[in-house]
């Protein structure tokens, strides 16, 4: 008992300061949205009291620091406990870790903007989240964000690959949110995009939910060390497959078992109800957090 009191504190003078840099990244994070949007961040959500902007940005730290998260998952120096001193090696993994968050950052910005004209291309979102204050469209953008920053997290974290196999899974993971939010509007007995675009705040809010839950999926797709091509492509496609499935077969049970006296989508489209979209966003992505604990 004693010992494991020693090593824990040996450990923690280490693991603060990530914690001081994890802020770091997010005051960096911070200002390159400030320098990339063509409108003062702090106005909107202070003066203007845009919830679509708080929202959105919202989602954008939570993506940052799940990058960030992801690369803090290696064999770092932080687990050795043999002394307090902060020697070279570890000075060496801040550093990566510091380098591979800031990729991260400039990653989901680039992102973000081919995102937004793949899965919510009928309307211009920066309008919608400013101009308009669409709460629904800056809920989207939320789930956007945490789903991007969990497949960078995943592609980054673990040994065994190298920059070649972490961009080979981003992509296949871009690829597979993209087809995801298709197979959505498919499954849909409504049009997402005219529903969030016509400020339905509950279609906004279910949908963020389900990209949110894909990306649990993705990440659990393309996490861990790599052991081959071969084998990491296979679980790629098989996690891919079962998560489409398996969300999809959790919002018909939502209307079954759950609310069986509610039509969910009617809820959610005609009536504009948040309460059902909350529940089926925490349904899904419940649904997505065992999947990724249990096997």
């Amino acid at each position: 008992m004693e010992d494991a009191i020693v090593d824990t504190l040996k450990i923690i003078p280490r693991g603060l300061v990530f914690v001081g840099l994890g802020l770091v990244i997010l005051v960096i994070a911070k200002l390159a949205r400030d320098i990339i949007t063509p409108y003062r961040i702090d106005d909107e959500v202070a003066n203007k009291k845009n919830l679509a902007v708080a929202v959105r940005l919202s989602g954008y730290f939570m993506g940052v620091i799940l990058i960030f998260l992801g690369t803090l998952y290696q064999p770092l120096g932080l687990v050795e406990v043999d002394g307090l001193g902060f020697d070279r090696d570890f000075a060496e993994d801040v550093l990566r870790v510091f380098l591979y968050s800031l990729a991260g950052i400039a990653a989901l910005n680039v992102v973000r903007i081919f995102m937004n004209r793949l899965i919510l291309y009928k309307f211009d979102i920066e309008k919608e989240v400013v101009e308009g204050q669409n709460v629904g469209s800056g809920a989207a953008e939320f789930g956007m964000y945490v789903a991007t920053g969990l497949l960078i997290a995943g592609s980054v974290a673990g040994a065994g690959g190298g920059p070649d196999t972490a961009a080979a899974f981003f992509g296949m993971g871009l690829a597979l949110l993209v087809l995801f939010a298709l197979f959505y509007q498919l499954t849909t007995s409504f049009d997402i995009h005219a529903e969030i675009e016509g400020n339905n705040t509950a279609v906004g809010i279910a949908f963020g939910g389900n990209l949110i839950a894909i990306g649990l999926v993705t990440f659990k797709a393309v996490f861990g060390d790599f052991s081959g091509w071969s084998e990491g492509v296979a679980a790629f496609v098989i996690f891919g497959v079962v998560g489409f499935v398996l969300l999809y077969a959790m919002r018909v049970l939502l209307d079954k078992l759950l609310l069986p006296t509610v039509s969910t989508s009617n809820a959610i489209a005609a009536e504009g109800n948040l309460g059902v979209a909350f529940i089926e966003s925490a349904v899904v992505i419940s649904s997505a957090m065992i999947l990724f604990l249990a096997i």
